[in-house]
């Protein structure tokens, strides 16, 4: 799903940040159908909001996982979904050994690949959670 999209270079003519890069993707291989309208929203959320905060691809994968699960709203539909988000962060922060962007990029980032292997275990967590789920 996910996973595969991204390591076949999905993104990398379009010079997306790790925010952008879950979220398009997503967006194609879920099939969200989200316009390109609502796809700029993970614009500011890359290198963690551009503070080193919480890292693009866990806020993307939330923004995806809350897009596939919430019919209404969040008051309405939100409490699995913040379960669901919580279980994207404990996993990414146990496999990369934290959440913030300041902490993960100087371990994962090379010049060539930028944060690619970031990314692809974010998008293989997040194609677990959604397989599990049935959210596609």
């Amino acid at each position: 799903m996910l996973l595969e999209l991204l390591q076949k270079g999905y993104g990398k003519d379009m010079n997306l940040n790790c925010a952008e890069k879950m979220l398009y993707g997503a967006n194609w291989a879920y099939n969200m159908q989200l316009p390109p309208q609502a796809l700029k929203i993970s614009a500011g959320f890359g290198g963690g909001m551009g503070a080193g905060i919480a890292c693009g691809v866990v806020t993307g994968a939330c923004m995806v996982l809350s897009t596939l699960y919430v019919k209404r709203n969040a008051k309405e539909d939100g409490c699995k979904v913040r379960e669901l988000c919580k279980e994207f962060i404990d996993t990414f922060s146990a496999e990369l050994g934290h959440y913030d962007c300041r902490e993960v990029k100087p371990k994962y980032f090379e010049p060539e690949i930028q944060c690619d292997k970031v990314v692809f275990k974010g998008a293989e967590i997040l194609d677990k959670i959604v397989a599990r789920e049935g959210l596609c």
